[in-house]
């Protein structure tokens, strides 16, 4: 998302609030009212947006770009990075107040590299979830060789790179089953 939409995404927007904002939005705090809201990537918001989101967490209201008054909301929020918050509070990137106000119960996840055996029932899921976007191809598994070559891969991409790899192999496949074939950069990548 470009810095300049962030705040209007996550905030709201008046009508005629800055140039094609041409009708009312809401914003996505206002939205999870009274529920929760997940927030991806906290650790790319730029520090003037951390500021408002500080404010939204701790006052429980939001500004919309462009509003005369603020919106009280009651959420609760999750937020999820890839990066070291802790090392982006020391570098400057991450405000203090707001790592300390996010990091109440935080969950480490490891990487998928660390989770090989969590790759079969990821990919087994990612192929039912493209099976519905092209109902004449139904996909009946995916071979052993193939799956042997997936564990041995490190997703350095994690799980967001295996579901598009998932999903390429899917759409070009030739055969009912998935194979080492379907994968080519990957099978470059391990065998290379």
């Amino acid at each position: 998302i470009p810095d300049n939409l962030v705040e209007s995404i996550l905030f709201g927007h008046e009508k005629g609030s800055f140039t094609g904002a041409t009708e009312k939005h809401t914003g996505k705090f206002v939205e999870a009212n009274s529920g929760t809201l997940f927030l991806d990537e906290i650790g790319d918001l730029p520090l003037d947006v951390q500021v408002k989101l500080l404010r939204a967490v701790q006052e429980g209201e939001v500004d919309p770009v462009g509003g005369r008054s603020t919106v009280k909301v009651d959420i609760r929020l999750i937020s999820a990075t890839h990066r070291n918050l802790l090392q982006q509070v020391k570098d400057g990137k991450f405000r203090e107040d707001l790592f300390y106000r996010l990091n109440v119960y935080p969950i480490f996840v490891p990487p998928l590299r660390d989770r090989r055996d969590d790759i079969p029932y990821l990919v087994r899921h990612f192929m039912e979830k493209v099976a519905p976007a092209d109902p004449r191809r139904r996909l009946a598994g995916i071979s052993a060789p193939a799956l042997a070559m997936l564990q041995a891969y490190d997703w350095p991409g994690n799980i967001r790179q295996l579901e598009n790899a998932v999903f390429r192999a899917s759409v070009l496949a030739e055969g009912d089953v998935l194979t080492e074939e379907e994968f080519p950069q990957i099978r470059a990548q391990v065998e290379g």
